[in-house]
């Protein structure tokens, strides 16, 4: 059985995704997507979970964040997408996540979706898209 809902991310999006997660485990990992234009290459850009509660939440810092941005559009590339893990937990979309993707009830990032890894005993398992739809996160539909 495929670990991400089909059709998805290619190939090599999907291997870099579950590589740094794993890595990162048994604390959760974070990172972006980026993609040049609107259908060039994408780009894997794993960050540092700068949370204080880093196997139950992540959070990217500042600085990290503002370094990202700067260097997307210098390379002319969007965030299209924000990954994270779950450890030991499901691949749902938290109410943690909602309060950090759409505080106050608006998503801070318009038109970017959420791919949430749920991972066991340092294997992703499963994942899943999320994105903003009717007013709150839904499974993302292919």
């Amino acid at each position: 059985m495929s670990r991400w809902p089909e059709p998805g991310w290619p190939e090599a999006v999907r291997a870099e995704v579950v590589r740094h997660l794993e890595a990162t485990y048994p604390q959760e990992g974070c990172g972006v997507i980026l993609r040049a234009g609107g259908d060039g290459p994408f780009r894997v850009r794993p960050l540092r979970n700068a949370s204080p509660r880093p196997r139950t939440a992540y959070a990217f810092s500042p600085e990290e964040w503002l370094a990202v941005s700067l260097e997307a559009d210098s390379r002319g590339e969007r965030v299209v997408c924000v990954f994270h893990s779950h450890v030991e937990a499901p691949a749902t979309f938290s109410q943690e996540d909602r309060a950090q993707a759409a505080p106050g009830g608006q998503p801070l990032l318009p038109g970017v979706s959420y791919l949430i890894g749920s991972i066991h005993r340092g294997c992703v398992i499963w994942v899943c898209e999320y994105e903003w739809r009717g007013g709150d996160f839904r499974v993302r539909e292919t």
